[in-house]
């Protein structure tokens, strides 16, 4: 393999086309742009040393196929014209690549993904450098908690080619694993920094990516000759809607990855990482004045209340803490009620799992469980206290009822909801008796509740000898 030429992609029909590495055509490059800016190059060029696929439409990003594992090569190439960027002669330079969804859906949920990913794989990483293969690279480094991405530094004035291998498969990522399912793409990424003020490489220079899909072994090549077959039999007013399949994949330039990554929950961090890569998405990170649970011993009640499109951006973490969203607060963090309103069943249940995903849509749209009993509650002074407020001429008040909503007519869940109602801690409540026939309490239990009569009277025995009496009428509806 013999040493690599800088290379000028700007067109010169005069100039012999093999020599020059044939760029593919992407969506951004219109011919509306001004003069001046026709012929600027950027200083790199990454060339990843895959053929693109040849089912690609004009106009539309190159898409390449990648074997799992397999070492790939990526040319690192100084772009530079004459007199550009001085300052980085005979300076080294640092360069992190990395593999990202290219689902904007997908990247809203990435640490989730990848956390989930490393559950069922643990050990691997998505992304590793084939590093007695590569040349020219100088002090490569993985760190343990981002598994998706790693650095080198390379001399821009020396051949510099790295091997990358990427270990995740795209169908690992689908929703549904039945078989046959479509792949989601990734991109790879390349960020280049130079030395800032101070010895950190922290000054951005040029970030460019392309759009990959990964197979098990063997399995991109068998999608390329499947792809250049079905190209073969279409005809040639077809064939001119396409892109033509190109031996390299250059990566287009594209905005720098967000200083904030994905990072390993598990992992302590270590300083040989000075750029972290993807959002972490804990329930940890949420503020503080979010963090407020009910304990077991405070009074709480199951409603789910429906978001409304006007809630605020506080207000819609408030909403999701209160209806056991936690884990995804720090995720929609930006999002207001409108926003969160908005997504369809398929967005959530992609962002958030089967599981969770069904949960928050149900919740977004009202969907709660029908109550299987409704108890109306009142309560009501002891006896003697009632005896004494008539003998000294006080008019007796009409009783207030509340409804309680059960969706298992248990002991446990109706001893909550009064709780609740009447303002008692959980913890303080020692016994709940009904008051039988001749006056006689009866311990109450999972079958009582079930078999409530019309009206029935219950006698709540507190840790501090309090006795509340109170007044039950239910309503049962069998589902």
């Amino acid at each position: 393999m013999g040493p690599f030429k800088n290379v000028d992609n700007s067109f010169n029909p005069d100039k012999n086309s093999s020599d020059v590495l044939a760029l593919p055509i992407f969506k951004q490059e219109k011919t509306s742009l001004p003069p001046e800016h026709e012929t600027k190059n950027p200083p790199f060029q990454y060339v990843l040393c895959a053929a693109t696929s040849p089912a690609v439409k004009l106009h539309d990003e190159t898409l390449t196929y990648l074997n799992q594992g397999q070492s790939y090569e990526v040319r690192m190439l100084d772009n530079r014209k004459p007199g550009e960027l001085p300052e980085l002669n005979n300076k080294m330079v640092k360069s992190t690549v990395r593999v990202v969804f290219h689902d904007r859906r997908l990247q809203y949920t990435e640490h989730q993904q990848l956390e989930g990913w490393k559950w069922n794989r643990p050990g691997d990483r998505l992304l590793d450098i084939d590093i007695p293969m590569s040349v020219g690279i100088v002090e490569p480094k993985t760190h343990p908690s981002q598994l998706n991405a790693a650095e080198f530094l390379w001399d821009m004035k020396k051949r510099t080619s790295v091997f990358v291998q990427v270990h995740c498969i795209s169908t690992e990522f689908t929703p549904r694993k039945h078989g046959g399912e479509k792949g989601v793409p990734f991109r790879i990424q390349i960020d280049t920094f130079a030395l800032g003020d101070t010895v950190e490489y922290t000054e951005h220079l040029h970030s460019a990516s392309c759009q990959i899909k990964v197979f098990k072994p063997k399995g991109a090549d068998r999608k390329q000759k499947t792809d250049r077959e079905k190209m073969e039999k279409r005809t040639a007013q077809e064939k001119e809607k396409y892109q033509p399949s190109y031996d390299t994949t250059i990566l287009s330039e594209c905005s720098p990855w967000p200083d904030k990554a994905y990072v390993s929950t598990n992992q302590a961090a270590t300083p040989s990482f000075s750029s972290t890569p993807l959002s972490t998405y804990t329930a940890s990170s949420v503020p503080d004045r979010y963090e407020s649970a009910p304990s077991s011993d405070a009074c709480f009640c199951r409603i789910v209340q429906q978001l409304s499109p006007t809630a605020s951006i506080q207000d819609t973490q408030k909403w999701l803490l209160k209806n056991r969203f936690n884990s995804y607060a720090r995720l929609f963090s930006n999002f207001s009620g409108s926003d969160l309103l908005k997504l369809t069943r398929e967005d959530v249940v992609q962002i958030c799992g089967p599981a969770d995903g069904i949960r928050l849509f149900n919740a977004l749209k009202s969907r709660s469980v029908r109550p299987r009993l409704t108890v109306y509650v009142c309560q009501e002074s002891p006896a003697d206290e009632r005896q004494g407020s008539t003998e000294n001429g006080e008019n007796s008040i009409s009783p207030v009822y509340h409804a309680l909503y059960l969706e298992e007519p248990t002991a446990a869940e109706l001893i909550r909801k009064i709780a609740c109602v009447c303002g008692l801690p959980l913890g303080t409540i020692n016994q709940v008796y009904r008051q039988g026939p001749m006056g006689i309490l009866i311990l109450l239990s999972d079958q009582m509740v079930y078999n409530f009569p019309d009206e029935s009277s219950f006698l709540i025995s507190t840790v501090k000898g309090q006795l509340l009496m109170l007044v039950l009428s239910c309503n049962i509806i069998d589902l």
